[in-house]
């Protein structure tokens, strides 16, 4: 019999039963290689009522033990003799102390001078950055470190709240997985969403769209620009495909040579977003095609017209692009991750790479939707954090109409 000298004893708490955080807590400790002992298990035993245990966790080496903290941390799971935060300085700009702790987009706070910082710009896969003077903490991507600031190093100190499912009737948002299937019953699913929106709405909340160019070739175009003209959509990500043929189609009534109305492809009709780039280019930016007269509707001439923020990011396989492209990814990642912080649900229409991109910079704080025809998409982003997404497997075609319908029901 091994002799296990290494343990801490942890705390659970919360509705860790139905949120299969106990059992996933005592199945990683063993996967591990470690053993554990239930000292105190309290039941709820009422709908609202919370659980908690308290459980010391044991391992044969010290490096063990703390790599099976380092896994518990994730499911919020809490050292009892919780140490202060660890903290390293920078000794070069974008350069991290090794064993960085790497943060987790649920809510998150560290322990320094006896207080709980608050982690408020939370972000998966960044550092977390201690004033030590200001006593505050802040969420930073690598790119975005400098020289000399102070990097949370290791677990000690570090308290993290995932999600939780209660019990009883549960609602679209409640602990949602990545499961997505064309054979959810889409209708009901949207009006949930619908009356989510109004919900936030109503508060004075904020709803970002991430949208592809299918939303206009689709010739769903003109329901997000009255989405966006209604101010029920307040912040616009997307690329150069979507704003390119949302012009396309505003000014040659085509999106891809193809006629919105008809549905019959235009002689000479893929010429028309070379086309439709270049006016854009004549006027200097989409803003001042609006203002001088040249662009008359469309999604574009909405987000000008109502001071809707929105970022364009570009990629290498762009037309053009437009002169309100961002072309330089980094710059294009930062704005984005300004314009979400204040946001309290995000819609991603259509656009693998662009809605992975957004999922990445979002705290799961945030209620987010992922609508495209590929269930894989919704899969890729619950693979790479984003468990708080509610996949829809439709056509976008189908799903634009129908959200609207349910809002103006």
């Amino acid at each position: 019999m091994i002799y296990i000298k290494y343990h801490r004893e942890v705390r659970l708490s919360g509705h860790i039963i139905d949120s299969l955080t106990l059992p996933n807590t005592l199945d990683t400790i063993m996967e591990e290689g470690g053993d554990f002992n239930i000292i105190n298990f309290n039941i709820g035993k009422h709908k609202t009522d919370t659980s908690s245990a308290r459980i010391v966790v044991s391992a044969s080496t010290d490096e063990k033990l703390n790599r099976i903290l380092d896994i518990l941390n994730g499911f919020g799971v809490t050292v009892i003799d919780q140490e202060e935060v660890q903290l390293i300085a920078c000794e070069k700009d974008k350069v991290l102390p090794d064993n960085f702790y790497s943060t987790t987009n649920y809510p998150t706070s560290v322990r320094y001078n006896e207080k709980w910082l608050p982690i408020n710009n939370i972000e998966m896969d960044c550092v977390i950055i201690v004033d030590t003077e200001n006593e505050s903490a802040t969420c930073k991507p690598i790119d975005n470190v400098k020289f000399g600031e102070q990097v949370v190093i290791g677990r000690n100190g570090v308290k993290v709240a995932p999600p939780e499912r209660p019990r009883g009737k549960q609602h679209v948002f409640e602990f949602m997985n990545s499961e997505a299937s064309s054979e959810k019953p889409t209708q009901t699913i949207i009006d949930q969403i619908a009356d989510e929106i109004k919900a936030i709405k109503n508060k004075g909340g904020k709803i970002a769209v991430v949208a592809g160019p299918a939303v206009v070739h689709t010739g769903s175009a003109p329901i997000l620009a009255s989405l966006i003209k209604e101010d029920i959509v307040n912040v616009l990500f997307a690329g150069n495909a979507l704003a390119t043929h949302d012009i396309e189609s505003a000014l040659y009534g085509t999106s891809l040579g193809v006629c919105l109305e008809t549905g019959e492809l235009v002689r000479s009709g893929h010429k028309h977003h070379i086309y439709a780039i270049n006016e854009i280019n004549r006027a200097g930016s989409i803003g001042e095609a609006v203002e001088n007269g040249v662009l008359k509707k469309g999604i574009m001439y909405e987000c000008i017209k109502n001071n809707t923020p929105y970022v364009l990011a570009g990629s290498i396989r762009d037309d053009g692009p437009l002169p309100d492209v961002i072309t330089d990814s980094v710059k294009s990642q930062n704005k984005m991750r300004e314009l979400i912080q204040d946001v309290d649900m995000v819609i991603m229409i259509s656009t693998m790479l662009h809605s992975i991109a957004t999922g990445n910079l979002l705290p799961s704080r945030v209620k987010s939707i992922c609508v495209d025809i590929n269930p894989s998409t919704v899969t890729k982003l619950a693979d790479r954090g984003s468990s708080q997404v509610v996949g829809i497997v439709t056509d976008i075609g189908s799903f634009l109409p129908m959200l609207y319908q349910s809002l103006h029901k």
